[in-house]
């Protein structure tokens, strides 16, 4: 008689498939296909990719957050930890000292590890991984001696959503919740502001191999995320976004459960001002409009934010 499993679902899994996996994840660091680019660097011995980011780890801070949409944060907040640098070049990012210029610190895997604890200790209800695609290799090495160390709670996987398949698999049965972006209909466009080329295809698959891990969103019953999918959808000016394009795809290819936070503080940091078409914030019309295409794509779950 096998007992329930265990959770979060990490307890799962042995400490040999982990290392398993993170063999199979070295083979991908370098030369680096972590992410779409495929860059093909060779990170471990100190090239830096198109994410400007080579063999050490860097973040800019981790902390308890309450920012996060509710089931998230919830009572006890989010424990976030935010990487250094990025995949994508958004020419809007509000975090560009962090993602473009990579104010940040370095640490060793070990101290990643015990950050994880740490915040654990703090009672958050997760770690909360922000912008981990380029770092998923040192990662997963530091998940493996936090586990080791008596870590308990939910792995979230915070992206861009310019995420490869290949990689996703290996944090399957690792990540719990899945918290990516849908930032594009538009390839475009995504190659325009955020130099991510086939952006809105790559995120369509990435999307579909994270619902396909997690499924729908699971509550406990504090509403605390227990696992699950959470999509974030920008809302930029102008319809640059393609929100109504982006919601059918979530309703028909993913599931018309799925939660949507519809994100509308958009406002021209970095170099926004340098295109006519983001020099502005979105106004209560384009607002109300995501929501109109929320509701009209036949989604039942979401959060919004009132201008």
């Amino acid at each position: 008689m096998f007992g329930e499993p265990e959770y979060p679902s990490y307890l799962n899994l042995k400490i040999d498939e982990i290392e398993d996996r993170i063999q199979e994840a070295s083979q991908i660091f370098s030369p680096c296909r972590l992410c779409p680019h495929a860059c093909k660097v060779d990170r471990k011995n100190g090239q830096l990719g198109i994410c400007r980011s080579g063999r050490d780890i860097f973040i800019s801070s981790y902390n308890v957050h309450f920012g996060e949409e509710p089931p998230i944060s919830g009572k006890f907040g989010s424990g976030t930890i935010f990487f250094t640098h990025c995949n994508l070049k958004c020419v809007y990012c509000q975090n560009y000292p962090i993602s473009q210029f990579g104010n940040g610190k370095k640490v060793t895997i070990l101290k990643l590890a015990q950050i994880m604890l740490e915040l654990q200790r703090k009672k958050c209800h997760n770690v909360n991984l922000v912008t981990p695609t380029h770092f998923i290799f040192q990662i997963m090495q530091s998940i493996k001696i936090a586990i080791e160390l008596g870590l308990q709670i939910p792995i979230v996987y915070n992206s861009s959503g310019y995420d490869s398949v290949e990689v996703l698999k290996l944090l399957r049965g690792i990540v719990d919740i899945y918290l990516p972006d849908a930032r594009y209909s538009d390839n475009v466009l995504g190659e325009k502001y955020s130099g991510a080329p086939h952006y809105f295809e790559i995120m369509k698959s990435a999307l579909k191999e994270m619902h396909h891990q997690v499924g729908d969103l699971i509550l406990d019953e504090n509403g605390i995320a227990l696992s699950g999918l959470i999509i974030r959808h920008l809302i930029l000016p102008e319809r640059q976004s393609g929100t109504k394009k982006i919601m059918k795809f979530i309703a028909k290819k993913i599931s018309p459960h799925t939660h949507v936070s519809l994100m509308s503080q958009y406002f021209p940091a970095y170099r926004a001002k340098e295109y006519l078409s983001l020099s502005r914030k979105i106004n209560d019309e384009e607002n109300k409009e995501a929501l109109v295409e929320f509701k009209n794509a036949g989604l039942e779950n979401g959060w919004f934010q009132e201008n």
